[in-house]
């Protein structure tokens, strides 16, 4: 058979319409499975004759090996029946696997009860894995990245869990020490905003009446409702983490790892409170990271609704204002701006030192177009002299660019906009008191009053938005605590750039080494209740220093500050004043300690020293620098060495339009939707029951609706995981519809059905042998050991270089296309056999114990399900669980591996699939045509001889025979080349019906000449469209060709006959 990608499953499709109602419930039936018998057989091949029918009838519609185009109509998905697991089974007990395997597939009944038996029996515990008999010795230690405690995971999070689950699984099942931490993120911000806005909602009180410790107690509790689910839909994921070791960042232990860490570094020098610029959100009221500000590209004018603001507000425009030039009443300068609210805080103009339109100007004052007070015109390098009119605003307490431009020539940073978004006093009674855009209003006005307002245009710009709160970010001077960076970023750099820290894909480390060579100085401070309090304590003097600067303590406790305070002071502790800071730390400030804090740092911990540094960090590519590049800082400088030596970063998945996943686009998938399916009703349940705005959520009400306009079918862990690491996921983004899910779901039911034939055919006394002792008794046999190896080989390849894809590709190939097409199918002939060879039975118990146990990391429910129904080995005690049995490796199935008689088998199925086109061409449904193959090579003579008995099974033929050398071909016998050197022939003579054929044949290639003509008259094309024209020709021009040798043999079949010669096609 030809290699087909598990992407040739899947159709391009995301909403999918099934008939009405979604599934139906059916407890599993007691009643004995029905025996494989002929009449299953029967219609097996019935089913697979009436695709075969199917497909040549798309051929003849231009559709054949074309996927649907996405304007074509879906296809619809039928819901399937829902198996339910009811033996009484408390939590923690194993469950029962006595009874008979459900007809179908269900994974509801799959899934049932073993994640509780796994956790009860400690299987993801490292204690447990030091005793297992294939240990190594070697322990391999991952933290997952702490979700946000707010809410529920998304697809995104599951893609994480998939992949580092599937690592931590075969590094268990390989005799590994395995540590894997789970643990979730306190979201400062936006744990704070959902409860702040759920208060208002259902208590109408905003926590400034609450008060901060009542606040908090709020959060407490709104964490303990919510926090568990994030848990459920880990454990539904399959998630075998150490649940002994969870942690949470605002736990005790914790807090006390964070403020070590804050006091470590302003010991050494690393951490101080300085006035500077900061990202600052006027809704929240509190500085804010880089991550959580999203960069908004204008076209030109857009209308934007935003918090606070009594009507829409609109930017993309640019003000052309004149600054009169002082003593010259004729002259100005007229500079652009796209934020006219802080004119007020404008304190100089410049102009470049070499622009020759202003060089007379130097030197000169102009007049502030609104105050009229006197502002210097300054040169400055920094100022493009093309863009625009070369002159700019300076506005040092508003702007990033300003503020080093201020720095640089000695300017004041008078600032306009308050902590609130309205204007200061600064402004003046007219402007004070203003919501900042309501100010730009009248500000304009005024400048068109006085003459000064020199045009208005639409620009194109990049708006700073807030990603929590949708308020425009503005750039305010501030009194924040600050992390040196520069020191630490070195080392990190070098880390990369030595090779002690991987990043793989490697072409992150452009990113890494860009960003560490610019970095500043991070903000740490967060005017925030919710987090960790900063411990800093205001020393408050009744005589302030001569310097004017507040006066600062850091410490452990307020005992220990106080001490330090007496000190700098020369004070007894006792009568000194200390104000402890209220604002609290940044949340990637702590998260950048969980490697080791989720260990017990700053304790000496067993676990510290055991698990430190970790093996390996997986993430998001989205996380390299903000994440995972201060997890390197801190944890290098905390901890004296880098918290792990490697760096496996994921893509961003997007749905199938290639939009990131966010709650108010409506494109947010609950993984626990996708595993048990959902209707579009419930779907839109969870919108309104979130946090969304009524404009988002109509919004993302009607994108939903049209995404999934009957809900989401029933699809699985196991499927979900498989598809998500099916993806590769190391690349591009990953662009996901859950009709690949729902494909995947068709593989796990091929599994099903192939192991309930295999148990069948193993019956209850049979007894493996060792894999040591099985020996091929038939080339078949050879074949599918072969690529069992083979397959082992491939996955374990997979997950040393950690590309899962190369995994799941070789497990998709080696359980649909070697096993259920090939071997099962050649050897249910064998089977029927009386007596029963020995053989088969024992060749297909092993590919189905190895290759479950190959699956198990993927497919941890599935395989766990089916392995458990095995017969054991003998020899020594079995392995509980197949999540600690051993991994199949391809050095232990070496002896197996016949690379050169699977490419000998390849011209066997080439063999097959060309007599299965024939039998299509003729459309032989029924009857089992004899078979002659012709060679003039000896060589490929025996290898054919060696699997007459299998092609004919395969091909759906009757007997087959090699035709002897020098043997003239059978006349009126169809012909199919294979190469240059061999032929098959299939018998026709009293299986067709040659005067009903033709017509049908005729009218095949009328249809097919049509098609030609028309793409041929068609005028050629470039690019993608004119290679698949020139395929599409291609095609057809083959299928006429083989229509036309059809005619002729059946031609020859007719009697001789006026009408017979003068018929054709």
């Amino acid at each position: 058979m030809p290699h087909l990608p598990l992407a040739s499953l899947r159709p391009s499709l995301w909403g999918l319409r099934p008939p009405r109602g979604l599934r139906s419930l059916h407890p599993l039936s007691t009643q004995s499975e029905p025996h494989h018998g002929p009449p299953v057989s029967r219609r097996n091949r019935e089913a697979k004759q009436k695709r075969l029918r199917e497909r040549q009838a798309a051929l003849e519609a231009g559709t054949a090996g074309k996927g649907q185009s996405p304007a074509e109509p879906r296809k619809a998905w039928s819901p399937k029946e829902v198996v339910l697991y009811e033996v009484p089974t408390e939590p923690g007990e194993k469950k029962d696997v006595s009874g008979p395997l459900p007809a179908a597939y269900s994974p509801c009944y799959v899934e049932a009860a073993w994640y509780s038996w796994w956790e009860r029996e400690g299987f993801f515990k490292p204690e447990y894995q030091a005793q297992m008999p294939q240990t190594t010795g070697e322990t391999f230690s991952m933290c997952i990245p702490p979700p946000n405690v707010t809410g529920s995971l998304h697809i995104g999070h599951a893609l994480t869990v998939a992949i580092e689950d599937a690592l931590v699984r075969w590094h268990r099942m390989r005799g590994d020490r395995v540590l894997w931490v789970p643990g979730s993120d306190h979201a400062g911000i936006a744990t704070q905003a959902v409860v702040e806005k759920r208060l208002w909602t259902e208590r109408g009180v905003r926590r400034h009446e609450l008060g901060r410790e009542d606040f908090l107690k709020a959060v407490w509790q709104w964490k303990a409702a919510k926090g568990g689910e994030i848990c459920e839909q880990l454990r539904a994921l399959g998630a075998s983490l150490d649940w002994d070791r969870e942690c949470f960042t605002m736990d005790a232990g914790f807090s006390v790892a964070v403020t070590e860490a804050f006091v470590r570094l302003y010991e050494a020098g690393l951490l101080y409170r300085g006035r500077q610029l900061v990202n600052w959100s006027c809704a929240l009221r509190s500085a804010i990271s880089d991550i959580e500000v999203d960069s908004r590209a204008l076209p030109g004018r857009t209308e934007l609704q935003l918090p606070g603001c009594p009507s829409p507000v609109s930017f993309g425009l640019l003000f052309s204002v004149a600054f009169p030039v002082d003593g010259e009443p004729d002259a100005e300068v007229v500079v652009g701006t796209t934020r006219p609210e802080t004119l007020p805080g404008d304190v100089a103009v410049a102009v470049h030192p070499d622009d020759s339109r202003y060089t007379h100007l130097h030197g000169r004052r102009l007049r502030h177009p609104l105050t009229g007070e006197l502002l210097p015109l300054i040169t400055d390098p920094a100022v493009q002299p093309h863009v625009g009119t070369g002159a700019v605003k300076v506005t040092p307490a508003h702007s990033p660019a300003d503020t080093e431009m201020g720095a640089r020539h000695g300017l004041s940073a008078p600032s306009v906009i308050a902590e609130d978004g309205t204007m200061t006093p600064f402004c003046g009674d007219w402007l004070q008191g203003l919501h900042r855009f309501v100010a730009r209003e009248k500000i304009v006005c005024a400048l068109r009053e006085r003459g000064l307002l020199r045009g208005l245009q639409s620009h194109a710009m990049v708006l700073p938005i807030c990603s929590r709160s949708g308020d425009v970010v503005e750039y305010l001077l501030k009194s924040q605590w600050f992390v040196r960076c520069r020191e630490m970023a070195d080392r990190a750099a070098k880390a990369v750039e030595s090779g002690a820290l991987e990043l793989w894909p490697a072409f992150h480390r452009k990113n890494w080494q860009h960003w560490f060579a610019h970095i500043g100085d991070w903000c740490v401070s967060r005017q925030l209740w919710w987090g960790h309090q900063i411990p800093a304590y205001q020393v408050m003097e009744e005589h302030p220093r001569g310097d004017g600067q507040d006066c600062w303590v850091v410490g452990r406790s307020e005992a220990e500050a106080r001490a330090l305070a007496a000190a700098l002071t020369g004070r007894p502790g006792a009568e000194l004043t200390l104000e402890r800071d209220p604002d609290v730390l940044d949340t990637w400030f702590s998260s950048a300690l969980f490697p080791f804090s989720a260990l017990g740092w700053p304790q000496e911990t067993p676990d510290l020293a055991r698990f430190y540094p970790l093996s390996l960090l997986e993430t998001g590519s989205d996380l390299l620098l903000f994440w995972v590049g201060r997890m390197v800082m801190l944890g290098t400088q905390l901890t004296g060495q880098l918290p792990f030596s490697k760096v496996l970063l994921h893509s961003m998945v997007r749905d199938r339009q290639g939009r990131k996943m966010s709650k108010s686009l409506g494109n947010v998938l609950d993984p626990r939707d996708i595993i048990s399916g959902v209707g579009l009703q419930v779907l839109q349940e969870k919108l309104r029951d979130g946090n969304l705005d009524p404009g988002e959520l109509a919004f993302a009400a009607a994108a939903q609706k049209k995404d999934f306009p009957h809900g989401i079918p029933e699809c699985g862990t196991d499927a979900l995981r498989f598809t998500l690491c099916s993806h590769g996921g190391l690349g591009g983004d990953l662009h996901l519809s859950v009709s690949e899910v729902l494909s995947c779901r068709h593989f796990c039911n091929k599994i099903w059905n192939a192991l309930r034939f295999i148990l069948n055919v193993l019956g209850e006394k049979f007894t493996p042998q060792p894999v040591e002792e099985l020996c091929p008794s038939s080339p078949m046999d050879a074949w599918i050991l072969s690529r069992l190896a083979g397959a082992a080989q491939e996955c374990e390849r997979g997950f040393l270089t950690r590309e899962l894809s190369l995994a799941t590709r070789a497990l998709h190939h080696f359980w649909l296309h070697s096993l259920c097409d090939v071997y099962l199918e050649a050897v249910k002939p064998l089977l029927s056999h009386s007596p029963r060879p020995q053989g088969p039975p024992q060749v297909l118990f092993s590919c189905a114990d190895l290759g479950l146990r190959l699956l198990a990391p993927l497919m941890p429910f599935l395989a766990e399900e089916l392995w458990q129904r095995l017969p054991p080995r003998p020899g020594g005690p079995p392995a509980p669980s197949i999540s600690v049995a051993p991994y199949p490796s391809g050095h232990s199935l070496e002896h197996w591996r016949q690379p050169e008689l699977e490419r000998r088998f390849s011209h066997v199925q080439e063999a097959v699939q060309a007599l299965r086109g024939l039998r299509a061409t003729y459309q032989l449904t029924k009857a089992r045509p004899r078979v002659l193959l012709h060679s003039s090579e000896p060589e490929e003579r025996g290898l054919f001889q060696a699997f007459l008995e299998p092609l004919g099974t395969l091909a759906h033929c009757g007997a087959v025979a090699l035709l002897p050398p020098g043997a003239a071909a059978p006349s009126g016998w169809a012909q199919a080349p294979l190469g240059d050197t061999v032929q098959v022939y299939m018998e026709l003579q009293g299986l067709v019906d040659p005067g009903a054929h033709l017509p049908l044949l005729a009218a095949r290639r009328h249809k097919l000449q049509k098609q030609l003509d028309g793409l041929t008259a068609r005028t050629p094309s470039e690019g993608e469209a004119e290679t698949q024209r020139q395929q599409r020709l291609s095609s057809l021009r083959l299928e006429l060709a083989k229509l036309d040798q059809a005619a002729s043999h059946l031609r020859q079949l007719m009697p001789e006959t006026p009408s017979s010669r003068s018929a054709g096609p």
